[in-house]
């Protein structure tokens, strides 16, 4: 991306858990995030920046959650208050159409689908790191669900494996306002290098 330290080759954007039961009418999550999607027109930005990334050669690395199966979870020592969710609600469930991608996010050719995270973290226990230095990625624009757990935990992640972060404030969203107010104007600026909307950062690509 020019004109702010991006270089097309060297920049991937992460899409964080783009599943039918987040962003789907009908989805288990949808719910509960659907004032705040469209609010922030969720779904139009994060299409209109998958779009746009692809014109422009910048890699989709595509940072899915554990689709959850029988069993998961019930021998934990520690499971968290969100995978307890998980366990009771099935969410993302394998094989089930709201563990499917939603439909405009399916992954293309040359996406790199990473390892499911089992928390929050895109990077803890999966490939990411890995699949990022091999194609030689130094900067990451994470976007999808949600903005307040797995978004930030994969951009502060990657800020502390070295990482250029940046947000895309109006391409994800939260249960509730103030916990986006909380991702992007509280936590946000303590770990990501930039923070935009999606017109500001359509604004520093490249030409196609």
């Amino acid at each position: 991306m020019a004109g702010s330290g991006y270089n097309a080759a060297k920049t991937g954007l992460l899409l964080v858990d783009p599943y039918n039961d987040f962003l789907s009418e009908g989805g288990k999550v949808w719910p509960l995030v659907r004032a705040v999607a469209e609010e922030v027109h969720l779904l139009d930005n994060l299409r209109a920046v998958t779009r746009a990334v692809r014109a422009v050669g910048v890699r989709t690395f595509v940072v899915p959650h554990r689709r959850w199966e029988s069993g998961d979870y019930a021998q934990w020592e520690f499971p968290n208050p969100t995978q307890q969710l998980i366990q009771t609600r099935r969410t993302f469930a394998r094989g089930t159409w709201g563990g499917e991608w939603y439909p405009d996010f399916v992954p293309r050719d040359g996406d790199v689908v990473v390892q499911e995270h089992w928390a929050q973290s895109g990077f803890a226990n999966t490939d990411l790191d890995f699949q990022l230095k091999q194609h030689g990625i130094s900067h990451v624009v994470v976007a999808g669900l949600l903005a307040n757990t797995c978004v930030e935990s994969t951009g502060r992640f990657a800020m502390e494996l070295g990482y250029h972060v940046t947000l895309v404030r109006d391409a994800t969203a939260a249960y509730e306002p103030e916990m986006m107010h909380a991702a992007h104007d509280l936590n946000g600026p303590t770990f990501a290098h930039a923070i935009l909307t999606t017109a500001d950062l359509l604004g520093k690509l490249p030409p196609a």
